[in-house]
């Protein structure tokens, strides 16, 4: 029995064609935390020569484009999500000069670069923020941003009770310009990321200056963060609107700060800056919304492709997969736009890590625990990772991968609360530890003061067990995690068509089985005992094959 999912007739099985404005659709997207990558100066912060210098390494990888994370002008409350200029580069991590420095190098290497946007806040140490602070109450500085009155009497009491996502209210009071308390503005995350007003002109134009400006640097996309929460209802009176986050989002477009629908006419006028370049602009939104509000982000008249992660929650199971993948392609062909698949990102617990932990564990406690309680258990954890990767390489759409991840890398849980720079751990009274352990620098030799990541230390402590994951230790051994993704990336090229796929439901109950088209197929045995595979020539699999059987917790391509 076999089931034909069809998401377009695209093929980009030469995805890396510079031309090509579909490269996009079945991009393998790799996504670099700069100030954790590499460091050239020897600050212990990743700067953009770090990735300039690294550019080698990202070719040989196979990667077609790089996500990068945000590099501009920051006071890093926010791990540089908290931008202060959004068209310069931090000092600490290089110049203009520098990025385009980068980006000549990725696409002479025939990389793409995406850079991220955040529209939804800035960094409470942006001009136009401090203008509005300096301005006063009732100022057109202040409008620019969202300014209340507080409620009661004396205006102590925030205007609504909104909870910001890192913790606390999402209203911090500001002392006017002649030394009273004053009125409330609204960040839905830290309180030194104030939310932009949408509804100002002003606002609109700059963010299309800003998109046009590193257009015409040469960056290829736009990552949009937070890309659901730009359009807002800030009528009156605030305190009867109670808003929910994220997949608790009501599916009518109602909340008050979340996933409104008039949000679609900002991106509306974005795609029409995109497509004045040829090949046109690409842009993936960051949009935590229920499933079947995603489309109308990745819609062909808007960002033209929106993230799933739905994996990212999801448990090592063969009906989950299956679940989410015929969901995922269903809402693709919807929109018109092509599936996006991920399984670590710097926001989240590393794949490895969740693979190794007991189904449905509360990760937030077990980093408290700083890891110990329950073990990881490494070897199952490292084997599913690498399963779970070669299954999502050969699905229709963009893979994002991240940073390490090519290395097997697990969280780093037990960092010292000393060293932790996530604001969730102070916010929520050092409660949630935070995502700092998916931050770690990377390993790149298995000696030196920090692994290789620079010349002296780094920003975030390493574990000593790095030294086993360096790139240098696995370079050139044939069943090392990094040449392993080198292979299956470059594989991937080779074998990728349209973007179609067929379910083979003969198989086991716990293995699943699809084909594409050419005569590629891709099995996984999410199951505790062998499972026979079909006839054809198998071209990689996640892990050692048995004569005619898949492992437990492996999977293997083959071709007919």
């Amino acid at each position: 029995m076999t089931d034909s999912t069809e998401t377009g007739r695209h093929s980009t099985g030469m995805a890396r064609r510079s031309g090509d404005p579909n490269w996009w659709r079945q991009a393998s997207v790799y996504q670099i935390y700069p100030r954790s990558f590499a460091d050239a100066d020897g600050d212990g912060l990743g700067d953009l020569r770090g990735v300039t210098a690294k550019v080698p390494y990202l070719a040989a990888l196979g990667i077609d484009a790089v996500w990068l994370s945000p590099f501009y002008p920051s006071p890093l409350a926010d791990g540089g999500y908290d931008v202060a200029d959004y068209r310069d580069v931090d000092p600490r991590l290089g110049t203009l000069d520098d990025f385009d420095r980068m980006t000549q190098a990725l696409h002479a290497a025939d990389i793409k670069i995406i850079v991220d946007i955040v529209p939804n806040h800035s960094s409470d140490e942006h001009p136009w923020f401090r203008e509005a602070l300096a301005a006063g109450r009732g100022s057109p500085a202040r409008d620019r941003y969202i300014f209340r009155d507080g409620l009661g009497p004396d205006g102590s009491r925030p205007p609504s009770d909104w909870v910001s996502h890192f913790g606390g209210s999402a209203w911090t009071r500001i002392t006017e310009p002649t030394g009273e308390p004053g009125q409330w503005y609204l960040h839905l995350f830290a309180k030194e990321q104030p939310d932009w007003n949408w509804e100002h002109p002003e606002v609109r134009k700059d963010f299309e200056t800003t998109l046009r400006f590193w257009s015409d640097r040469g960056v290829d996309g736009f990552r949009v963060d937070v890309a659901h929460a730009l359009a807002k209802d800030m009528s009156e009176p605030l305190r009867s609107k109670p808003s929910v986050a994220d997949e608790l989002t009501p599916v009518d477009g109602k909340d008050p700060l979340f996933d409104r629908d008039e949000v679609h006419e900002i991106y509306a006028q974005w795609r029409k800056v995109f497509d004045e370049y040829d090949p046109p602009r690409s842009a993936v939104a960051e949009a935590w919304v229920p499933a079947e509000r995603r489309p109308a982000y990745a819609s062909p008249e808007g960002l033209g492709q929106a993230f799933n992660f739905d994996l990212l929650r999801a448990d090592f199971d063969r009906r989950a997969f299956r679940e989410i993948i015929t969901n995922n392609l269903g809402q693709a062909a919807a929109s018109g736009a092509s599936s996006t698949w991920v399984l670590s990102n710097h926001d989240v617990v590393r794949h490895a890590t969740r693979y190794g932990l007991p189904a449905g564990h509360d990760l937030g406690q077990w980093l408290m625990g700083d890891g110990a309680d329950p073990e990881v258990d490494y070897e199952a954890g490292l084997r599913r990772a690498r399963a779970a990767t070669l299954l999502i390489l050969a699905l229709p759409g963009s893979t994002y991968l991240y940073q390490g991840e090519e290395l097997g890398l697990f969280e780093v849980a037990d960092l010292p609360a000393a060293a932790l720079q996530d604001p969730i751990w102070q916010r929520t009274g050092r409660k949630l530890k935070g995502r700092d352990g998916c931050r770690v620098p990377l390993p790149w030799t298995s000696a030196g003061p920090s692994f290789g990541f620079g010349p002296d230390g780094a920003h975030l402590p390493q574990p000593a067990w790095f030294a086993d994951a360096a790139v240098d230790v696995q370079d050139g051994q044939a069943e090392s995690t990094l040449e392993f993704y080198r292979a299956a990336l470059r594989l991937r090229r080779e074998l990728q068509g349209f973007e179609e796929l067929t379910w083979t439901d003969g198989s086991a109950d716990d293995v699943l089985h699809f084909v594409r088209p050419g005569g590629w197929h891709c099995i996984t045995n999410f199951g505790r005992s062998y499972a026979a595979l079909p006839a054809g020539t198998c071209r990689i699999s996640s892990g050692p094959l048995r004569a005619g059987e898949l492992p437990p917790d492996t999977t293997a391509w083959l071709t007919r």
